[in-house]
């Protein structure tokens, strides 16, 4: 572990709280002393949370600039400590999405990587209220811990070259102090905070490299596709100065990523997809991720070498023994991933019937993912999940359907809470008398 800064040559007079606030509310820029001042001053409670507020909120109104933006990003991911994964000589490359409806693609992604040679150091912080993170899905497996020491993660690390663990509070302080600000004040979309609470977070991992998958669309905090992409330049353009290698992916969110939402339901869709098998949109997903990671990693130097790179591992088993391998260094119970059928079952399953005939024209994958919360698919106050309950054989747009045929079927246990969920499935889907044409699952490429 390491953590050091630059010491500024000149002398350094402190602005007041106020004085911050009104320089960036003006649209001014902030200098390299001002913005450590604002995080130190984070970290040690000197400045008032109101001021705070107030200063988080002229930044999503003024902006950054990408200079300021870069530096911010350093000094809160110095604020903490810093991860030295220099002893472990194969190129260490993580993967982060900005969160998606049943995207389940990191349950993938981090054993593929894995299988092909890299190192994959995942910490998975907070995620927003309606996406199931990782972690969530991944305490389906009884036994899996998610809290591993720095020690023992890098020890994982070095032994079979993968990890998936909640992040650790030692890494980027400064940014939790922000982000729970962030979600009181309504500034979680501004682009500079959250470039740098992502990569602030990512290269305290030790990570050399990050391939970003930046959603956009109803089943995302991003709503505007022009905004994903300012995103996705941002975080870009931010990794490159601090000389990690940094490639970001615009993809889309406005339905479900593969047949299916919960936490049980959507491993059992990961283990079968690292079989092989699965649906088609989570499969394209998965390899175009895997192709830019190996690229990254420099495993593989053409697009066509790692195109084959990424199938013949997603084909010949070993990306689903290094799954295994995961599973068992955490404790989980790895009998679940050789027979699936083994997670608990809801109660009941019913359909969800089409109101009337047609094609399926839009889905609301947020309302969705609000109705598989309902049912008990994330966190309830106590922090209790239900793993058996969630959506299967989802309906994609394009798909014709009669009247009364499945546009999904529920898996439940409680009927009250199914009574409820209701309301957000039938909301979610608008039918038309004429086929649409689905959107591009990848908009756009940012290298």
């Amino acid at each position: 572990m390491s953590s050091k800064r630059t010491i500024p040559s000149r002398r350094f007079v402190k602005p007041t709280f106020t004085q911050l606030i009104e320089k960036k509310r003006d649209g001014q820029e902030f200098s390299q002393e001002e913005i450590r001042y604002i995080v130190d001053s984070t970290l040690d409670g000197d400045m008032p949370k109101h001021q705070l507020s107030a200063l988080l909120m002229a930044i999503f109104f003024a902006n950054m600039s990408a200079q300021e933006t870069a530096i911010l990003t350093e000094e809160m991911m110095l604020s903490g400590e810093v991860i030295d994964l220099s002893r472990i000589a194969k190129p260490k490359i993580d993967k982060y999405s900005t969160g998606g409806v049943g995207d389940k693609t990191a349950l993938v992604l981090t054993p593929l990587a894995m299988a092909a040679g890299v190192v994959v150091p995942s910490m998975c912080g907070v995620e927003h209220d309606y996406i199931i993170s990782p972690l969530h899905k991944l305490r389906s497996f009884p036994g899996f811990n998610d809290e591993l020491s720095i020690e023992d993660f890098v020890k994982q690390l070095a032994k079979i070259g993968g990890a998936v663990v909640k992040q650790d509070e030692k890494l980027a302080p400064a940014d939790a102090i922000f982000y729970e600000l962030r979600k009181e004040t309504g500034t979680i979309p501004s682009l500079p905070l959250i470039t740098g609470s992502v990569l602030s977070r990512k290269l305290a991992e030790g990570s050399e490299g990050l391939v970003i998958d930046v959603k956009w669309g109803n089943g995302s905090f991003i709503k505007d596709l022009e905004q994903a992409k300012q995103l996705a330049r941002s975080m870009t353009r931010v990794g490159r100065s601090m000389k990690r290698r940094c490639v970001a992916l615009v993809t889309d969110m406005n339905q479900p990523l593969g047949d299916t939402v919960g936490t049980s339901l959507e491993v059992k869709e990961a283990i079968q997809l690292l079989k092989g098998e699965g649906p088609d949109d989570f499969k394209e997903l998965v390899l175009k991720l895997g192709m830019e990671i190996v690229r990254l990693a420099g495993v593989a130097g053409s697009t066509l070498s790692a195109k084959q790179t990424v199938h013949r591992h997603l084909t010949d088993g070993s990306a689903l023994q290094k799954f295994r391998d995961i599973i068992e260094a955490q404790g989980g119970d790895t009998s679940y991933v050789d027979d699936p059928e083994k997670f608990p079952a809801a109660k009941h399953v019913r359909k969800l019937p089409a109101p009337k005939r047609g094609y399926v024209h839009t889905i609301n994958a947020a309302l969705i993912a609000q109705g598989v919360s309902i049912l008990g698919a994330g966190p309830d106050k106590k922090g209790k999940i239900d793993h058996a309950v969630g959506v299967s054989e989802i309906r994609k747009v394009g798909t014709q359907v009669k009247q009364g045929e499945p546009l999904m079927m529920i898996h439940y246990n409680d009927e009250a809470k199914l009574e409820q969920a209701l309301e957000s499935f039938k909301t979610a889907y608008r039918l038309a008398p004429k086929r649409p044409t689905p959107p591009p699952l990848v908009v756009e490429r940012v290298a």
